[in-house]
């Protein structure tokens, strides 16, 4: 894989680079590399539909013809065409350690309209059965090979897993029986109870995640799995997991052991949780336990193909959570803490506020002091833009510098959703609701538009160094001067020690920076940003180009 020059002498950036390899093995009691830290992961968040059509013979099925709303049907996206841009670099060049992929199970087969047009689901959030893929994506080979390929370059894949609720009711996709699932009451979201044991919206039945109460397959499912000649396999697996674990027949320990056999079968490294505010917290707990101990299984199963120590991770989505909120989140009538109930890190609805109303510095500092105190131990997931979030940081796309910077900079964990890189319209015409967030990814501009492609460069240098130094994400920030704006990050993990100096906001042209206590005199560094080599020399760099940007790294 071609190595862009503004990095490739980067020492910390050798070590790790051959982490991508399949021959090398990582794991703490080797600290010679730089070891991958989930708490300052660059995680790439794709529509799995919306990314690249890699195959299209998968593009229709189930007689999904109907003529849907403007970006409301099936596109062609699918896993063949993430792993084709696996191996095209794309991800590497960007500084991607993780992809998190919208839900690939089988969704229900017809559409419904919800208030803004007919809708299929392309997005993943309407499973109809939790055991297979759904074609529009691709198979399960497709998958293996997918993670194979990440695993290879040394990037990490998360699934996206739903226990709250099934698909919608359709004349082809039948409601899930009674014990499974309530119907009725929608949510108003004014309590615990009234977010929890309620469904998001009409038609969108809501599984009783809290029923204890053992149940039997629905009889749709059992038909189909008959059909496909699997049904004797499916229950004996499902015999032997009520065996083993000793849990209840119960409607969200089948869920629970359904999406973790994504895990045993395939490595997958984590899961983002959807709508995790609408089960009770202990689903969650439980759910953690099994995907520990899937991963366990599968690492003992393959162990040449396991990439380091790291556990099995889980980031959850509480809508509306904010890293303000510390270790809770407040119903109103009770607060929750889902850090100590299954999950290592939260998405974080409140950064692309911070962002807008900080700077960098009050950004920075702010996020450092709450990840080394409040959070210590876990992590939040920072985005500017997502697929369901009606108010970005940057909806007509005219930041996206600033955007990347902001991000890319900040301590916690990055979300990079795809086209955030590249300009990808946010406001689409035609379109209703959130059809607008999740239009196609537009590799036409990244192959033809100077404008995209220099901000995919910003991007990609500042993810690139992000990925490399795991000080950028992990570390703890430390003010060094306030004008030319200078920080540092230093981060250590057993006898592995990182550390940066960066600057931001800097004049153009010739600039002194201080290095504070970080680098000693005669030092030698490099800026990755511009490619420019500098020596420590009375506490300072001095650089001379036309960027405002310095990224400063030991050679």
């Amino acid at each position: 894989m071609k190595k862009y020059s503004f990095l490739f002498l980067s020492l910390v950036y050798l070590t790790l680079s051959c982490s991508g390899s399949k021959s090398v093995t990582m794991n703490n009691e080797n600290t010679s590399k730089t070891p991958f830290v989930w708490e300052g992961a660059n995680i790439y968040f794709l529509l799995t539909d919306r990314f690249y059509n890699g195959d299209t013979s998968n593009d229709v099925n189930f007689n999904r013809t109907k003529t849907p709303g403007k970006l409301r049907g099936f596109e062609g996206g699918d896993i063949i065409g993430i792993t084709k841009k696996i191996e095209s670099g794309y991800f590497e060049k960007l500084g991607i350690n993780a992809i998190w992929l919208t839900p690939i199970v089988e969704q229900i087969h017809d559409g419904v309209d919800e208030g803004t047009g007919l809708s299929y689901g392309f997005h993943g959030y309407w499973a109809k059965d939790w055991t297979a893929l759904d074609p529009n994506f691709g198979t399960k080979e497709d998958l293996a090979k997918l993670v194979k390929k990440a695993h290879e370059k040394g990037i990490r894949i998360i699934l996206d897993g739903v226990i709250n609720h099934t698909g919608p009711v359709t004349p082809e996709d039948p409601v899930w029986p009674s014990d499974w699932v309530r119907t009725g009451v929608v949510c108003d979201y004014k309590s615990f109870e009234n977010t929890t044991m309620c469904t998001l919206v009409e038609n969108l039945p809501d599984v009783k995640t809290e029923s204890t109460q053992n149940v039997e397959l629905p009889p749709f499912l059992i038909e189909k799995w008959k059909k496909e000649g699997r049904y004797e396999k499916e229950i004996a697996s499902l015999d032997e997991f009520f065996k083993r674990t000793n849990y209840p027949r119960t409607p969200k320990y089948y869920i629970i052991k359904w999406l973790t056999d994504y895990i045993t079968e395939f490595g997958i490294d984590g899961y983002r949780a959807d709508t995790v505010k609408h089960t009770e917290e202990g689903v969650w707990a439980d759910f953690k336990k099994e995907c520990d101990y899937a991963f366990e299984t599968w690492k003992k199963h393959h162990p040449l193909q396991v990439l380091d120590q790291n556990p099995f991770y889980t980031i959850a989505e509480v809508y509306g959570y904010g890293i303000s909120g510390g270790q809770d989140y407040d119903f109103g009538d009770r607060k929750v803490n889902y850090f100590q109930n299954g999950f290592n890190s939260m998405i974080n609805f409140e950064f692309k506020w911070n962002a807008a109303q900080n700077d960098y510095e009050g950004l920075f500092s702010k996020y450092s002091n709450a990840l080394n105190n409040d959070l210590k131990g876990y992590s939040v997931l920072n985005y500017m833009s997502s697929h369901d979030d009606g108010q970005p940081f940057d909806a007509n796309r005219v930041k996206g510098i600033e955007a990347g910077t902001k991000l890319l900079l900040s301590p916690g964990m990055s979300q990079v959703y795809y086209g955030d890189e590249s300009a990808r319209s946010l406001v689409i015409e035609g379109t209703q609701g959130d059809a607008t967030l999740r239009s196609n990814m537009n590799w036409e501009d990244i192959q033809n538009n100077p404008e995209t492609q220099k901000t995919l460069l910003h991007w990609q240098k500042l993810g690139q160094f992000r990925r490399n130094h795991p000080a950028v994400g992990a570390g703890v920030h430390k003010l060094i001067n306030p004008y030319p704006y200078t920080f540092s990050r230093t981060f250590t993990k057993g006898s592995f020690t990182d550390k940066v100096v960066m600057g931001v906001d800097l004049p153009k042209g010739r600039k002194e920076l201080p290095v504070g206590d970080i680098f000693p005199n005669g030092t030698k560094l490099k800026d990755t940003y511009s490619n420019q080599e500098v020596e420590v020399i009375d506490g300072k760099v001095i650089i001379d180009n036309d960027f405002d940007i310095v990224l400063l790294e030991l050679i």
